[in-house]
C-alpha cells in the first residue's frame, strides 16, 4: 500500500512537471515570454541541477566541497569540443560532458575524499582553480578569449535535465546507499565502525554530483553562447554553495527553493549593478541571521504535507480524532 502511494505521488508530480513544461513551451513559442523571462527560466534550471548535485555531496554525505565550479568547467568545456569541434548532437554532447565531469571527479576524489572538513574544502578550491587556469592556457579551446558555442540548450533539453538529476538524486538518498551516505554525514567514525565503507560511498556522492554538474556545464555552454575561463572561478563554487546552505544542508527541496528565489534576485538586480552584491549580501546576511538553519533545514516540503494531514485526523479514539 505504501508503495503504491509513492507511486501515485511520483506520476502525479510527473504529470504536473510535464503539464507545466507543455505550458511554458507554448507561452515560449507563442512569444508571450520575452528573452529576458526566458534567460531567467534557462538560468533557474541550470542552477536548480547545481544545487541539486552539489546537495548530494554537502547536505547527504556531509563533505565540504568548493570545487564545483571545475566540474561545471569541465562539463562545459567538454560539451563544446563534442558540438563544435567534433560536429556532434547535442544529446551526445550532454553525455560526454556529465561522463568527462563523473572522470574528473573520481580523480580528484580518491585522493582528496579521505581528507575532512577545511582540509577537504582547500583540496577542492585547488581542483577548481586548476581546472581553470588549465582551459586558461589551451588555445584549442580558445584560451583566456573563450570559446564560441551554438545556441543549443531548448526548453525541453533543460526540463528532463531537471527532472532526471532531481529523480536519480532523490532515489539515490531513499536508497540503502543514501543511507550509508547519510551515515558518514552524522558521524563518520561511527558508520567506519558499523562496516560501512566510507571511501568508497564519499567517492560514489562525489562522482555523482560530478556528473551532473557537468551536465549543467553543458545546457549552462550551449546557452550562453562563449564560455570563458573566468566564468568557473572560485567565487562561481561560491555561488553555488549558498544555494545549498541558504535552502537548508539536507533538503533538497530547500535547495531547489533557494535555487529558484536567489536566481529570481540576482537577475533582476542585473539591471543595478551598482547596488546588486550589495542587497544580495544583505538578503544572505539576514538569512544567516535569522533563519541560520537555512529555508527548510533538514526537511522537505512532503513532511510539511504529512504533517498537515496528520494534524486534520489521525488515530479514532472515544468518536474523537486525535493527532497521530
Amino acid at each position: 500500500m505504501n508503495s503504491l502511494k509513492k507511486a501515485k505521488g511520483f506520476w502525479g508530480t510527473m504529470g504536473v512537471v510535464v503539464v507545466f513544461s507543455v505550458v511554458t513551451q507554448f507561452l515560449i513559442n507563442g512569444g508571450s515570454l520575452n528573452s529576458f523571462y526566458v534567460n531567467a527560466l534557462f538560468s533557474i534550471g541550470i542552477n536548480i541541477i547545481l544545487a541539486a548535485s552539489l546537495h548530494l555531496i554537502i547536505g547527504i554525505t556531509g563533505q565540504f566541497s568548493i570545487g564545483h565550479a571545475g566540474f561545471l568547467a569541465v562539463g562545459a568545456y567538454a560539451s563544446a569540443i563534442v558540438t563544435m569541434k567534433l560536429g556532434l548532437p547535442f544529446p551526445v554532447a550532454i553525455v560526454a560532458a556529465g561522463l568527462a565531469a563523473a572522470i574528473s571527479g573520481l580523480i580528484i576524489g580518491i585522493p582528496t575524499l579521505r581528507l575532512r572538513g577545511d582540509y577537504l574544502a582547500i583540496a577542492t578550491l585547488g581542483f577548481g582553480e586548476i581546472v581553470r587556469i588549465v582551459f586558461l592556457n589551451i588555445d584549442y579551446v580558445g584560451g583566456a578569449s573563450g570559446m564560441t558555442v551554438s545556441h543549443m540548450t531548448t526548453w525541453p533539453w533543460l526540463i528532463a535535465c531537471v527532472a532526471i538529476t532531481i529523480v536519480v538524486i532523490v532515489n539515490f538518498t531513499n536508497s540503502t546507499h543514501g543511507r550509508a551516505c547519510i551515515s558518514i554525514r552524522e558521524n563518520e567514525i561511527a558508520a567506519d565502525a558499523m562496516g560501512i565503507n566510507t571511501t568508497f560511498y564519499k567517492v560514489m556522492a562525489f562522482i555523482i554530483g560530478a556528473f551532473f554538474a557537468g551536465v549543467a556545464g553543458a545546457l549552462h555552454a550551449h546557452n550562453f553562447y562563449i564560455i570563458q575561463p573566468t566564468n568557473f572561478g572560485f567565487l562561481k563554487s561560491f555561488d553555488i554553495l549558498i544555494l545549498v546552505v541558504i535552502g537548508g544542508l539536507g533538503s533538497m527541496s530547500g535547495s531547489i527553493i533557494a535555487a529558484i528565489l536567489l536566481t529570481i534576485i540576482s537577475t533582476f538586480l542585473s539591471n543595478y549593478p551598482e547596488v546588486r552584491m550589495v542587497i544580495y549580501s544583505l538578503v544572505l546576511i539576514v538569512m544567516m541571521l535569522f533563519r541560520p538553519q537555512g529555508l527548510m533545514g533538514t526537511k522537505e516540503i512532503t513532511s510539511f504535507l504529512k504533517m498537515g494531514k496528520s494534524a486534520k485526523g489521525g488515530v479514532q479514539h472515544d468518536g474523537k480524532n486525535t493527532v497521530a
